[in-house]
């Protein structure tokens, strides 16, 4: 059983370091199969948003040395589905959580990508002037 484990651990993180990758298999494999293009991204998009939030959350607790970044990342999210549920129900008098869920998935897709190149750089630069 500690085998397993050990095993989906280092196939995430190589997958996590250049999320790029994943995204591309992804994306080119389910095309393979389905001719929806659009269909493909949003999933290639989902599967990535898991691997950046990870990615994301590690460099943010290298950089600034603490343990709070997938906690942040997490409430954040929450608070954009609270925002994004309010709105809804505002505006038609109920809320459709697959579509706030779903939106708050794929914004979290945007956010985690320009997180990760803006950490990765910050991250990168430490590692260059430190030495």
């Amino acid at each position: 059983m500690g085998f397993l484990w050990d095993s989906i651990k280092y196939v995430y993180a190589y997958l996590a370091v250049i999320p790029v990758i994943p995204f591309f298999l992804v994306y080119f494999g389910y095309g393979m199969f389905s001719d929806d293009r659009k269909k493909a991204f949003q999933l290639a998009m989902d599967v990535t948003t898991l691997l950046l939030i990870g990615c994301v959350a590690v460099l943010f607790d290298s950089i600034f040395n603490s343990s709070f970044g997938l906690f942040a990342i997490i409430l954040f999210m929450l608070l954009g589905g609270g925002l994004l549920g309010n709105m809804q129900f505002r505006k038609r008098g109920n809320v459709n959580m697959k579509r706030v869920f779903r939106a708050v998935w794929r914004l979290g897709f945007f956010t985690m990508s320009m997180a990760y190149l803006l950490l990765m750089f910050i991250a990168i630069g430490q590692q260059i002037f430190s030495a």
